[in-house]
């Protein structure tokens, strides 16, 4: 039972995390007219997050690849709320901006460590599952807490609604606390891949970096898309990204299942499913009910596939799990910068419309890419050692 609760002590905070990340998104007018900055200025809040993130998870994971994990998850966690309350309380812009990169440091770790850690607390065999219990809570980051942190800081400033975030880190603090079991990584099942492949752990990370790049290629100008070429009301949006963010979670969860029993299809199916999807975007862009379909669509796939190919590093990574793990999260920010930038040139050159095949172009890359590799072969718990006893 200690075990469940940690699991629900890091769903929790990956959704704090994610939430943290996003939240100004939806708090840029009261941030500026607060602190005197431009809203392009407090854009970067956002912006400068993203980057800290792809640029330190590498040396990072590597700096702290020896401290004990339980003390590192609990370090990382109590630096989320000390942050998240400094946050609140900061005073001015460029003391707001370094906090924010603060806590963007250890989020860059949190997400390279917290999936070995995870998949040490329980048996192999449901190893998919228990991690997208996190990606779980991760996707109800902007799903819940950036529309719920959006309402806080309108009734009672920016400031509260970091505030409320800040209490519900440290409720999983101390969950994790009082509640997570004494592991060690580096001794059990997660420590490294268990089926180590270089040339397969490759794959993983061109495949994401291509996927999500396809993605977010159009995703970063849904609003211009529902809204210039599909004909959609801006009051409509709101309900639109919220069915796409109830897809996401649905997606997370029957991704989580099918790659503990069906790695390769459990890759596979979401990857062609965003490609059909992103193409059948572009051809029925004028159709009002099958965009909002596709939508979904493409939400759901997305969120199948992050839990799958985790549990697939964990699987093939050449080395330690937690370098793999941070190469992979690597790959998906470069993911979302890379296609973020083909959308804007797409955009400017061919209009909105263009996006989604831009990005279907991506994701078929990535089918190739996968087509091309010597899966092996017979059911992949064959291939899995089993876990420690407790």
């Amino acid at each position: 039972m200690s075990a469940i609760g940690a699991l629900a002590a890091l769903a929790v905070s990956a959704f704090c995390y994610v939430a943290t990340e996003t939240l100004p998104i939806g708090l840029l007018s009261l941030i500026s007219d607060d602190l005197g900055v431009s809203p392009s200025s407090a854009g970067l809040l956002v912006t400068g997050y993203a980057i800290t993130v792809s640029v330190v998870t590498f040396p990072l994971t590597w700096a702290t690849r020896r401290v004990p994990r339980r003390r590192l998850i609990a370090t990382l966690l109590a630096v989320l709320v000390v942050s998240t309350i400094a946050t609140a309380l900061a005073p001015t812009y460029v003391v707001l901006l370094g906090v924010r990169l603060v806590v963007a440091l250890s989020q860059a770790l949190f997400w390279a460590v917290v999936g070995p850690i995870v998949s040490a607390m329980f048996e192999v065999r449901v190893r998919g599952r228990v991690n997208a219990v996190v990606f779980a809570g991760a996707s109800l980051g902007p799903m819940l807490g950036v529309p719920a942190g959006t309402w806080i800081g309108q009734q009672h400033g920016w400031r509260a609604a970091f505030l409320a975030l800040a209490g519900l880190a440290l409720t999983a603090y101390l969950m994790l606390i009082f509640l997570m079991p004494k592991i060690e990584v580096a001794n059990s099942h997660a420590a490294t891949g268990t089926t180590p492949d270089a040339r397969r752990y490759a794959v993983v990370v061109v495949v994401t970096a291509l996927s999500v790049a396809g993605l977010y290629t159009a995703f970063t100008y849904t609003e211009l898309f529902l809204t210039a070429v599909t004909g959609f009301a801006a009051a409509a949006l709101g309900p639109l990204l919220l069915a796409r963010g109830v897809a996401d979670f649905a997606g997370i969860a029957a991704g989580g299942a099918a790659t503990d029993r069906r790695q390769r299809a459990a890759i596979i199916a979401p990857v062609a499913l965003l490609a059909v999807a992103l193409f059948a975007s572009y051809s029925a862009a004028s159709s009002k009910p099958v965009t909002a379909v596709l939508l979904a669509v493409t939400g759901f796939g997305l969120g199948a596939l992050t839990p799958a190919l985790q549990n697939r590093v964990l699987e093939v990574a050449p080395g330690s799990t937690d370098m793999a793990s941070a190469g992979n999260s690597v790959a998906f920010n470069v993911g979302i910068a890379g296609g973020s930038l083909l959308g804007a040139g797409m955009l400017e050159t061919y209009g909105a419309r263009a996006t989604p095949l831009a990005g279907g172009v991506l994701v078929v890359a990535a089918l190739a890419v996968l087509a091309g590799e010597s899966w092996i072969t017979g059911s992949p718990q064959a291939h899995r050692v089993a876990a420690p006893a407790d």
